[in-house]
C-alpha cells in the first residue's frame, strides 16, 4: 500500500508540473517588459514580449516562438530532454517552407539537417547556409547530408569553409535571413584546441542582428565547460541583454544545479 501511494504522489506531481507548464508558457504575462525566472533545476529569464507578425498565417505559425514548449520543456527539466532538442522545438515555430537559414557552426551536420528540414518543399526556394572552419566538420556533415536527403533536398544545403563573423557575406542585398544558429565550442570528436572564440563570436552575432528578419531568430547554445567557453557565453549574454526591449526578445534557459552544462540564448526580432 506505501509503495502504491508513493507512487500515485510521484504521478500527482509530474501532473502538475506539466499543466503549470502549460500554464507558464500560454499565459501572455510571460513576456511582459520585466524580468522573470522559473527555478526549478532550470532557470528561464525573458527581457520582453514579441508582437504579431501580419505576415505570418496564425494558422501556421503562434503569436511566440515561445509558445507551445510546455512537453519539451518538461522534458528538459526532468533530465529527459537536451538543450538542443529545446532549441530545434522554438526553431519549429519560427522557420517556414521556403527560408533562409544559417547554421553557422556546422559541426557533425546535425542541427543543418533538422534546418534542412524545415525549409524544404516542392518550390525548392529555400536555403540553408552552413559553414565552419574545420575541414572536417565540413566533410561529416556533407556525409550526413548525403546520406540523409535526396538529391533535390541535398542542393537546398551550401557549405562554406569560413569563420562566422563573415555570414553577411553569403546573404545578398535584399534577403534577410529567418534562423541564425550558433552550436559554440569545438567539434565533437575533434581537436577540443580548436573551438569558437569570444571575440569572432561577438562579430557573427552582431553580423547576425543585422541580417535577421521580422519575427526571426538567433538561436545560441554555449558550452561553459571548456577553457574560454564561460567567457564566450558571458560575452554573448551581455549582447543578448544589452538589445532594446521595444525591438527583441531575449531569453536564456540554465540549468542552476548544473554549472558545467550548456546554456541555450535566445534572441528573437519583434
Amino acid at each position: 500500500m506505501a509503495a502504491m501511494m508513493g507512487l500515485y504522489t510521484v504521478t500527482l506531481k509530474m501532473t502538475k508540473v506539466h499543466k503549470n507548464l502549460k500554464q507558464i508558457f500560454s499565459a501572455p504575462s510571460l513576456f511582459s517588459p520585466k524580468s522573470c525566472s522559473i527555478s526549478t533545476t532550470a532557470s528561464i529569464f525573458i527581457h520582453s514580449r514579441a508582437q504579431p507578425d501580419a505576415e505570418v498565417p496564425s494558422t501556421k505559425h503562434t503569436e511566440s516562438p515561445f509558445t507551445g514548449l510546455e512537453e519539451v520543456m518538461a522534458g528538459y527539466i526532468l533530465g529527459k530532454k537536451k538543450a538542443t532538442e529545446v532549441a530545434h522545438a522554438v526553431w519549429k515555430n519560427v522557420v517556414r517552407k521556403g527560408d533562409l537559414v544559417i547554421d553557422t557552426t556546422c559541426g557533425n551536420g546535425y542541427d543543418t539537417l533538422a534546418m534542412l528540414r524545415l525549409i524544404a518543399d516542392d518550390t525548392r526556394r529555400g536555403r540553408v547556409y552552413a559553414m565552419d572552419l574545420q575541414k572536417d566538420a565540413l566533410e561529416r556533415t556533407s556525409s550526413l547530408l548525403d546520406s540523409s536527403l535526396t538529391s533535390h533536398e541535398r542542393e537546398l544545403v551550401e557549405l562554406y569553409a569560413m569563420c562566422h563573423s563573415k555570414m553577411e557575406e553569403l546573404v545578398r542585398s535584399g534577403d534577410t535571413v529567418r534562423l541564425v544558429a550558433f552550436n559554440l565550442g569545438y567539434l565533437p570528436g575533434g581537436d577540443k584546441k580548436i573551438k569558437t572564440e569570444s571575440d569572432t563570436t561577438l562579430l557573427a552575432l552582431e553580423a547576425a542582428k543585422k541580417i535577421l528578419s521580422r519575427r526571426g531568430l538567433i538561436s545560441i547554445l554555449a558550452y561553459v565547460g571548456h577553457s574560454g567557453g564561460r567567457e564566450e557565453f558571458e560575452k554573448v549574454e551581455s549582447f543578448a541583454a544589452k538589445l532594446p526591449v521595444d525591438e527583441w526578445v531575449s531569453c536564456k534557459l540554465q540549468m542552476l544545479n548544473r554549472p558545467s552544462a550548456p546554456v541555450l540564448v535566445l534572441v528573437s526580432r519583434k
